[in-house]
């Protein structure tokens, strides 16, 4: 059954996960929006967009898809129907967020590497289409998902949770399927952004060693660089969002290899190290939605000190009533 999960670490794992990670992204997204951070606005809609798929993924992952069942096994959301809609809307919502990581990776190849292209792909009417796009790609990818189910008890003629099809595993279309989905999450874009950050990396050093030279001829040899300044902060807000990315992904992606690899897909319980493995790499890739705000936190001033005010906001309320 999909879905299913006991035990006490994963009990108090997913409450605490949505209890940081629904405010984090929601205070993300309104400050982002304010546009008070000092990022420039192509920039800005990324991390935005970022921040809303995050926000939709704990809905739909945490609170529909784990809480529901580990405290509300039996309610309106176990319903086959329903059960089937709520998890296309995780992976819907997954997809989105994950490859707008890479959108954001790419954009900000192009802006450090490819400066002929900036002008015309770095601003913020084409992160609004490319957000869009990603969002409209990722629902219509995965329909298909929906009629993958089937009830795993029909009581009362009402038909309860999401048991796959027997014909998942072998009609050819399901098998065609199930590798494309696999690649596109998360194969394709685990890849793409290695690939990427590999070829920033290297532009990076070959412009800073040239700039170096240029510099150790000139007076201005003990000053600052405000180029290499400005492109060190860039740098650092894009290695850590998607390093962190693929860090908290690793977990999946070698249980996801060790499942094609041996064809192994039999779990005798909870204590099996597969299901631990597949759990733990399960927590991980949902922990990857809250972890962008605190990252913003540690390596944004500006957004640090919005976010100070919005705390303070509440408090400093509070205080002109009661002066009041």
């Amino acid at each position: 059954m999909h879905g299913q999960v006991t035990g006490p670490v994963y009990a108090l794992y997913y409450p605490i996960l949505a209890a940081f990670g629904a405010p984090a992204n929601i205070l993300t997204i309104v400050i982002l929006s304010r546009g008070r951070c000092g990022l420039s606005r192509c920039i800005t809609r990324y991390l935005v967009g970022m921040a809303v798929t995050d926000l939709l993924v704990i809905i739909t992952g945490v609170i529909l898809n784990r809480i529901s069942v580990i405290y509300f096994p039996v309610v309106f959301l176990s319903i086959t129907p329903v059960c089937s809609l709520k998890i296309v809307l995780f992976y819907a919502a997954r997809d989105s967020s994950v490859w707008l990581t890479v959108a954001f990776t790419f954009d900000r190849f192009v802006a450090i590497c490819c400066q002929q292209l900036k002008a015309k792909h770095c601003t913020g009417r084409t992160a609004a289409m490319v957000i869009v796009t990603m969002c409209a790609l990722s629902c219509l990818k995965n329909i298909p998902w929906y009629f993958v189910y089937e009830p795993l008890y029909i009581i009362n003629d009402v038909p309860w949770y999401c048991n796959i099809k027997l014909s998942f595993y072998f009609e050819l279309a399901w098998t065609v399927f199930d590798w494309i989905d696999r690649i596109s999450n998360p194969g394709a874009p685990f890849l793409l952004m290695l690939l990427f950050n590999a070829l920033t990396v290297r532009h990076i050093l070959a412009t800073s060693r040239a700039r170096r030279r240029l510099r150790a001829h000139s007076k201005a040899e003990k000053q600052i660089d405000p180029e290499i300044e400005s492109r060190r902060k860039s740098i650092v807000l894009l290695f850590t969002i998607s390093g962190t990315f693929i860090l908290l992904w690793m977990t999946y992606i070698v249980n996801f290899l060790y499942v094609r690899i041996t064809n192994d897909y039999n779990i005798s319980g909870f204590n099996d190290p597969k299901f631990i493995l597949q759990e733990s790499g399960n927590m991980l890739q949902l922990l990857s939605c809250c972890t962008n705000t605190c990252i913003y936190a540690v390596t944004q001033t500006k957004f640090r000190e919005e976010f100070m005010k919005m705390l303070k906001s509440p408090v400093n309320l509070i205080i002109k009533v009661v002066k009041y």
